[in-house]
Protein backbone atom coordinates (compact mmCIF):
# COMPACT_ATOMS: atom_id res chain seq x y z
CA UNK A 1 0.00 0.00 0.00
CA UNK A 2 1.33 3.42 -0.94
CA UNK A 3 1.92 6.10 1.69
CA UNK A 4 -0.96 8.20 0.36
CA UNK A 5 -3.30 5.22 0.69
CA UNK A 6 -2.08 4.51 4.23
CA UNK A 7 -2.65 8.13 5.23
CA UNK A 8 -6.16 8.03 3.78
CA UNK A 9 -6.93 4.82 5.67
CA UNK A 10 -5.57 6.22 8.93
CA UNK A 11 -7.66 9.38 8.63
CA UNK A 12 -10.75 7.31 7.88
CA UNK A 13 -10.21 5.28 11.05
CA UNK A 14 -9.56 8.31 13.22
CA UNK A 15 -12.59 10.15 11.87
CA UNK A 16 -14.84 7.20 12.61
CA UNK A 17 -13.46 6.20 16.01
CA UNK A 18 -11.91 9.48 17.26
CA UNK A 19 -8.66 7.77 18.14
CA UNK A 20 -6.32 5.12 16.75
CA UNK A 21 -3.62 2.91 18.26
CA UNK A 22 -0.35 2.38 16.42
CA UNK A 23 -0.44 -1.34 17.20
CA UNK A 24 -3.92 -1.73 15.70
CA UNK A 25 -3.00 0.23 12.58
CA UNK A 26 0.12 -1.88 12.13
CA UNK A 27 -2.02 -5.03 11.97
CA UNK A 28 -4.73 -3.51 9.78
CA UNK A 29 -2.23 -2.08 7.29
CA UNK A 30 0.18 -5.03 7.52
CA UNK A 31 3.16 -2.72 8.06
CA UNK A 32 5.59 -2.21 10.93
CA UNK A 33 4.77 0.02 13.89
CA UNK A 34 7.74 2.20 12.91
CA UNK A 35 6.04 2.85 9.56
CA UNK A 36 2.79 3.71 11.33
CA UNK A 37 4.59 6.07 13.72
CA UNK A 38 6.20 7.87 10.79
CA UNK A 39 2.81 8.16 9.09
CA UNK A 40 1.22 9.55 12.26
CA UNK A 41 4.06 12.03 12.71
CA UNK A 42 3.64 13.27 9.15
CA UNK A 43 -0.12 13.64 9.57
CA UNK A 44 0.39 15.47 12.85
CA UNK A 45 2.88 17.85 11.21
CA UNK A 46 0.24 18.51 8.54
CA UNK A 47 -2.17 19.33 11.42
CA UNK A 48 -4.61 16.60 10.41
CA UNK A 49 -4.53 14.80 13.77
CA UNK A 50 -3.07 15.00 17.27
CA UNK A 51 -0.22 12.59 17.97
CA UNK A 52 -0.27 11.00 21.44
CA UNK A 53 1.65 8.19 23.10
CA UNK A 54 0.76 4.95 21.36
CA UNK A 55 -1.44 6.47 18.68
CA UNK A 56 -3.34 9.59 17.67
CA UNK A 57 -6.55 11.53 18.33
CA UNK A 58 -9.00 13.33 16.08
CA UNK A 59 -8.64 17.11 16.23
CA UNK A 60 -12.42 17.52 16.10
CA UNK A 61 -12.81 15.39 19.23
CA UNK A 62 -10.12 16.94 21.36
CA UNK A 63 -10.15 20.06 23.52
CA UNK A 64 -10.04 22.86 22.48
CA UNK A 65 -13.05 21.95 20.34
CA UNK A 66 -12.38 22.44 16.60
CA UNK A 67 -15.89 23.21 15.36
CA UNK A 68 -14.87 23.44 11.70
CA UNK A 69 -13.19 20.04 11.74
CA UNK A 70 -16.05 17.81 12.95
CA UNK A 71 -16.24 14.75 10.72
CA UNK A 72 -19.64 14.09 9.09
CA UNK A 73 -21.16 16.98 11.00
CA UNK A 74 -24.35 17.12 8.91
CA UNK A 75 -25.01 13.43 9.57
CA UNK A 76 -24.31 13.86 13.29
CA UNK A 77 -26.68 16.82 13.42
CA UNK A 78 -29.39 14.71 11.78
CA UNK A 79 -28.83 11.96 14.37
CA UNK A 80 -29.04 14.56 17.15
CA UNK A 81 -32.30 16.00 15.83
CA UNK A 82 -33.90 12.55 15.86
CA UNK A 83 -32.63 11.92 19.38
CA UNK A 84 -34.17 15.13 20.71
CA UNK A 85 -37.62 13.85 19.73
CA UNK A 86 -37.30 11.30 22.57
CA UNK A 87 -36.71 13.91 25.29
CA UNK A 88 -39.87 14.97 27.14
CA UNK A 89 -40.51 17.71 29.67
CA UNK A 90 -39.24 16.86 33.15
CA UNK A 91 -37.18 13.85 32.10
CA UNK A 92 -33.92 12.82 33.73
CA UNK A 93 -31.36 12.14 30.98
CA UNK A 94 -27.83 10.74 30.99
CA UNK A 95 -25.35 11.35 28.17
CA UNK A 96 -21.96 10.10 27.15
CA UNK A 97 -19.43 12.18 25.26
CA UNK A 98 -18.34 12.75 21.68
CA UNK A 99 -19.10 15.10 18.83
CA UNK A 100 -22.58 13.71 18.15
CA UNK A 101 -23.49 14.28 21.79
CA UNK A 102 -22.23 17.86 21.55
CA UNK A 103 -24.51 18.39 18.54
CA UNK A 104 -27.37 17.00 20.62
CA UNK A 105 -26.64 19.42 23.46
CA UNK A 106 -26.60 22.38 21.06
CA UNK A 107 -29.95 21.51 19.48
CA UNK A 108 -32.03 21.03 22.63
CA UNK A 109 -35.03 23.42 22.60
CA UNK A 110 -34.46 26.51 24.75
CA UNK A 111 -37.80 26.10 26.52
CA UNK A 112 -37.24 22.49 27.61
CA UNK A 113 -37.07 21.84 31.34
CA UNK A 114 -35.20 18.64 32.19
CA UNK A 115 -32.30 17.29 34.24
CA UNK A 116 -29.17 16.13 32.45
CA UNK A 117 -26.41 14.05 33.96
CA UNK A 118 -23.28 13.73 31.83
CA UNK A 119 -19.80 12.26 32.10
CA UNK A 120 -18.46 14.72 29.50
CA UNK A 121 -17.17 18.18 30.50
CA UNK A 122 -17.56 19.39 26.91
CA UNK A 123 -21.19 18.23 26.73
CA UNK A 124 -21.86 19.80 30.15
CA UNK A 125 -20.62 23.17 28.90
CA UNK A 126 -22.95 23.02 25.89
CA UNK A 127 -25.91 21.95 28.05
CA UNK A 128 -25.21 24.81 30.46
CA UNK A 129 -26.09 27.26 27.67
CA UNK A 130 -29.75 26.24 28.13
CA UNK A 131 -31.20 28.25 31.03
CA UNK A 132 -34.01 25.81 31.90
CA UNK A 133 -31.85 22.68 32.08
CA UNK A 134 -30.40 21.36 35.32
CA UNK A 135 -26.93 20.06 34.42
CA UNK A 136 -24.98 17.68 36.65
CA UNK A 137 -21.44 16.70 35.65
CA UNK A 138 -20.40 13.35 37.09
CA UNK A 139 -16.80 13.92 38.10
CA UNK A 140 -13.78 11.68 38.14
CA UNK A 141 -10.47 11.22 36.37
CA UNK A 142 -10.58 12.91 32.96
CA UNK A 143 -9.62 10.56 30.13
CA UNK A 144 -7.46 12.68 27.84
CA UNK A 145 -8.18 10.32 24.97
CA UNK A 146 -11.94 9.94 25.33
CA UNK A 147 -12.60 13.41 26.83
CA UNK A 148 -14.95 11.93 29.43
CA UNK A 149 -14.66 11.28 33.15
CA UNK A 150 -13.71 7.73 34.07
CA UNK A 151 -12.74 5.66 37.09
CA UNK A 152 -14.26 4.03 40.16
CA UNK A 153 -15.85 7.24 41.49
CA UNK A 154 -17.76 7.72 38.22
CA UNK A 155 -18.97 4.12 38.20
CA UNK A 156 -20.03 4.46 41.86
CA UNK A 157 -21.93 7.72 41.26
CA UNK A 158 -23.71 6.19 38.27
CA UNK A 159 -24.85 3.26 40.44
CA UNK A 160 -26.74 5.71 42.66
CA UNK A 161 -28.91 7.35 39.99
CA UNK A 162 -31.84 6.21 37.88
CA UNK A 163 -32.55 8.02 34.62
CA UNK A 164 -35.31 7.90 32.02
CA UNK A 165 -33.03 8.00 28.98
CA UNK A 166 -29.37 7.29 28.33
CA UNK A 167 -27.81 8.64 25.15
CA UNK A 168 -24.67 6.71 24.30
CA UNK A 169 -22.31 6.86 21.35
CA UNK A 170 -20.89 3.73 19.75
CA UNK A 171 -17.26 3.31 18.75
CA UNK A 172 -18.25 0.06 17.07
CA UNK A 173 -21.67 -1.42 16.35
CA UNK A 174 -22.38 -4.82 14.84
CA UNK A 175 -25.35 -7.20 14.87
CA UNK A 176 -23.22 -10.09 16.15
CA UNK A 177 -20.78 -8.33 18.48
CA UNK A 178 -23.11 -5.58 19.71
CA UNK A 179 -21.70 -2.28 21.00
CA UNK A 180 -17.92 -2.27 21.37
CA UNK A 181 -15.11 0.09 22.31
CA UNK A 182 -11.32 0.11 22.45
CA UNK A 183 -10.76 1.51 25.97
CA UNK A 184 -11.27 -0.69 29.05
CA UNK A 185 -11.96 2.22 31.44
CA UNK A 186 -14.49 3.73 29.03
CA UNK A 187 -16.22 0.37 28.67
CA UNK A 188 -16.65 0.11 32.46
CA UNK A 189 -18.25 3.56 32.60
CA UNK A 190 -20.58 2.76 29.69
CA UNK A 191 -21.67 -0.47 31.37
CA UNK A 192 -22.48 1.49 34.54
CA UNK A 193 -24.49 3.97 32.44
CA UNK A 194 -26.55 1.12 31.00
CA UNK A 195 -27.41 -0.20 34.47
CA UNK A 196 -28.69 3.18 35.64
CA UNK A 197 -31.00 3.75 32.66
CA UNK A 198 -34.59 2.75 31.92
CA UNK A 199 -34.05 3.23 28.18
CA UNK A 200 -30.77 3.13 26.24
CA UNK A 201 -30.43 5.09 22.99
CA UNK A 202 -27.41 4.43 20.77
CA UNK A 203 -26.40 7.31 18.50
CA UNK A 204 -24.16 6.51 15.54
CA UNK A 205 -23.47 7.69 12.03
CA UNK A 206 -24.07 4.97 9.45
CA UNK A 207 -20.39 4.63 8.58
CA UNK A 208 -19.83 2.87 11.90
CA UNK A 209 -22.30 0.10 11.08
CA UNK A 210 -20.71 -3.37 11.09
CA UNK A 211 -17.53 -2.14 12.78
CA UNK A 212 -16.07 -3.93 15.80
CA UNK A 213 -13.66 -2.78 18.52
CA UNK A 214 -11.80 -5.06 20.93
CA UNK A 215 -13.94 -4.71 24.06
CA UNK A 216 -17.66 -5.34 24.44
CA UNK A 217 -19.97 -2.80 26.05
CA UNK A 218 -23.26 -4.65 25.59
CA UNK A 219 -25.36 -6.79 23.29
CA UNK A 220 -27.96 -5.17 21.05
CA UNK A 221 -30.73 -6.74 23.14
CA UNK A 222 -29.75 -4.31 25.92
CA UNK A 223 -30.52 -1.36 23.63
CA UNK A 224 -34.02 0.11 23.32
CA UNK A 225 -33.44 2.69 20.53
CA UNK A 226 -30.94 3.00 17.69
CA UNK A 227 -30.51 6.23 15.74
CA UNK A 228 -28.52 6.93 12.58
CA UNK A 229 -28.96 9.55 9.87
CA UNK A 230 -30.51 6.87 7.63
CA UNK A 231 -34.21 6.19 7.18
CA UNK A 232 -35.36 3.33 9.48
CA UNK A 233 -36.21 1.20 6.44
CA UNK A 234 -32.83 1.70 4.77
CA UNK A 235 -31.31 -1.61 3.48
CA UNK A 236 -28.24 -1.14 5.70
CA UNK A 237 -30.46 -1.36 8.77
CA UNK A 238 -32.41 -4.47 7.82
CA UNK A 239 -30.26 -6.77 9.98
CA UNK A 240 -30.93 -4.61 13.05
CA UNK A 241 -34.67 -5.20 12.68
CA UNK A 242 -34.12 -8.73 14.02
CA UNK A 243 -33.63 -7.21 17.47
CA UNK A 244 -36.29 -5.66 19.67
CA UNK A 245 -34.96 -2.16 18.98
CA UNK A 246 -36.85 0.94 17.91
CA UNK A 247 -34.94 2.38 14.96
CA UNK A 248 -35.30 6.09 14.32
Amino acid sequence: MLKKERHSFIMKQINLHNKVLSSDLSQLLNVSEDTVRRDLNELAEAEKLLKVHGGALSKSFHFPFHQNEVYAQDAKREVALKAISLIKEGMVVLTGGGTTMIELAKLIPTDLEATFFTISPLVALELAEHAKLTVILIGGQLSKNAQINIGASVVNDLSEIKVDLCFLGANGIDTKEGITDSDWEVVQVKKAMLKSSAKVVILSIAEKLNSVQKMKVCSLNQVTHFITELSPNHPNLIAFNEFNIQIL
